[in-house]
């Protein structure tokens, strides 16, 4: 069976993580991504985030651009504009990760490109987007976590705002990128006529607070930090310590809650008019987890999981490795192997997408302008000697060329 997503080709000047992550989840479907690379700057910057990254390649860069082509190509360059017009011509939609500002400078908006191909589709995820007074700034996921208000809610009360352990604003923007772009590319299927669709970290960010942005909004409600994690308002729902680690625990049913109480042999619980209903037990939360922690510190992990399992929602805190090994993951394929020249086999987390005709064996993410001539030679027609004029007038990417 074809990929799913066989037949569609996606133009990408993108770099480092937010961008690459977001335009992976589409080469895992068999989407054709041809990253579009300046060699005068070493192409992606991630092909030098260490650690483990040397001669243009780094396992920061596998990780986000397996399966997919890279050309060189000099976009100021006004024969590397036109080589890229002529892949526009034959492509579905192109698709940046650049600063809010960049796209209009380097033609890369649909305003410029609907001459050449009036159905391309063109996805612009910036930090801030393409308007607004912080446009042309640069960001990172760990600016917007700041500027999002998700530091304020992270950590323990009485220490330091903290960032999420991953990069969640970078890895949901690019989720968000991808859902624009396909409902572009759904919406010139229907009609031939393209568009541009404008994602920005910060959007997406302030997106994700979600209900809280309600509560705030509508009732001037102030989230503070909760010890071990906690939810902001229901208890328990939060992190105890075992006897030899931590587990989690989330009661967010009434069910749930008397199904702890049962677990832990406590029915002084039940009767106990402090903790009769949700309202009652975040008035006390202080008294009642206090006695839940004294108890949970009783029995190790595993041994709580197996009393609490099928009843009450829990879950071990994993180190990295074991949520690798973890036998869910494990069992639904959750990691990919990956054949490389230099590293050899490369284990990668798997699609989190699961369908027919998922890519299970991708190529290894290209070495810089790896597919350069044969893009040009196979998908344009462009015949050697023009290949070979392109290269020395440095359209390609020879810096020193340049105009």
């Amino acid at each position: 069976m074809k990929p799913p997503l066989d037949g569609l080709r996606i133009l990408a000047v993108s770099q480092f993580g937010a961008g690459p992550f977001g335009t992976s989840v589409l080469a895992d479907l068999g989407a054709e991504v041809i990253k579009i690379e300046d060699p005068a700057v070493g192409g992606d910057v991630a092909r030098s985030v260490p650690p483990w990254a040397s001669d243009g390649d780094s396992l920061y860069y596998q990780s986000f651009n397996r399966g997919k082509k890279s050309v060189t190509l000099d976009l100021l360059h006004p024969d590397g504009r036109a080589v890229l017009h002529d892949l526009v011509r034959v492509s579905h939609a192109v698709y940046n990760n650049l600063r809010g500002d960049l796209p209009d400078k380097l033609g890369l908006t649909y305003e410029t490109l609907r001459e050449v191909n009036p159905a391309v589709v063109c996805c612009a995820l910036s930090g801030f987007g393409r308007t607004g007074p912080r446009a042309a700034e640069p960001a990172y996921d760990y600016l917007i976590q700041g500027y999002a208000g998700f530091m304020a809610l992270t950590g323990e009360p009485d220490g330091p705002p903290g960032k999420c352990g991953v990069s969640v604003v970078d890895f949901a923007g690019g989720y968000a990128s991808m859902l624009g772009l396909m409902v572009g590319l759904w919406d010139a299927q229907r009609t031939g006529v393209g568009r541009d669709v404008d994602v920005s970290l910060l959007d997406t960010a302030v997106h994700m607070l979600s209900y809280f942005a309600t509560w705030a909004l509508n009732r001037g409600w102030e989230p503070t930090r909760v010890a071990d994690s906690g939810h902001q308002t229901l208890v328990p729902a939060q992190n105890f310590r075992t006897a030899d680690g931590w587990i989690v625990v989330f009661c967010n049913k009434e069910k749930f809650w008397r199904a702890l109480v049962d677990v832990l042999e406590t029915p002084e619980l039940a009767r106990d008019p402090r903790f009769a209903s949700f309202p009652d037990r975040l008035a006390n939360r202080a008294a009642l987890l206090e006695f839940l922690r004294a108890r949970f510190a009783t029995r190790p992990t595993r041994d709580w999981l197996a009393r609490l399992r099928g009843r009450v929602p829990c879950a071990p805190v994993n180190s990295l490795g074991e949520a690798l090994a973890d036998e869910q993951v494990v069992a639904r394929g959750g990691i990919v192997e990956v054949e490389h020249p230099v590293h050899g086999t490369i284990r990668e987390v798997a699609s989190p997408i699961r369908t027919a005709g998922l890519v299970t064996r991708p190529a290894p993410a290209p070495a810089l302008g790896e597919h350069t001539d044969a893009v040009l030679r196979e998908i344009l027609g462009y015949p050697p000697a023009r290949i070979a004029a392109l290269r020395t007038a440095g359209a390609l990417g020879d810096p020193a060329a340049r105009p």
